[in-house]
């Protein structure tokens, strides 16, 4: 006996029942999956550090979800920017990079030789620096180093 039941697709787009108020400025999405914005997160971080941290204040005085709305969209509408600018300067490094990231079940140590690329790309282009929270002071970043290993499997 088989269990398998037809998809059904709705035949008119989905309208949410409950808008935003009129004094929310509208944002559209970043229409962009996982992958690459896993890659791009330590830029969108660094570039848009002011209106994270101004979001997670508001956040931090009041649990109401409608209370920090403004402050969600700056920073939608700064990642925005940045996935716009990437996309127009170093396309090719971020599409190798989110590309590897998506085979590679998003494991960021299979895709260094891409994120070094990409680092590069984005460090030439705009300053932007990865900076992973909490490494060391003094010694290179994991993917800064020149002897890393690049495969699945270590010996």
């Amino acid at each position: 006996m088989s269990t398998h039941r037809e998809a059904k697709f709705p035949s008119k787009e989905y309208i949410e029942p409950n808008p935003l108020p009129k004094q929310i400025p509208h944002v559209d999405e970043l229409g962009v999956t996982s992958a690459p914005l896993k890659s791009a997160s330590f830029y969108i971080g660094e570039h848009c550090k002011a209106y994270n941290e101004d979001f997670m204040l508001c956040k931090s005085e009041s649990r109401a979800p409608e209370h920090c709305l403004a402050e969600g969209r700056k920073v939608t509408r700064c990642a925005q920017d940045l996935i716009t600018k990437v996309k127009s300067t170093c396309l090719a490094e971020f599409n190798a990079h989110w590309q590897c990231l998506e085979r590679n079940n998003q494991e960021l140590y299979l895709c260094r030789k891409d994120e070094k690329k990409f680092a590069g790309c984005m460090f030439d282009n705009y300053s932007l620096k990865k900076q992973i929270p909490g490494s060391p002071e003094g010694q290179p970043q994991v993917h800064e180093k020149s002897w890393a290993v690049y495969g699945a499997i270590q010996k």
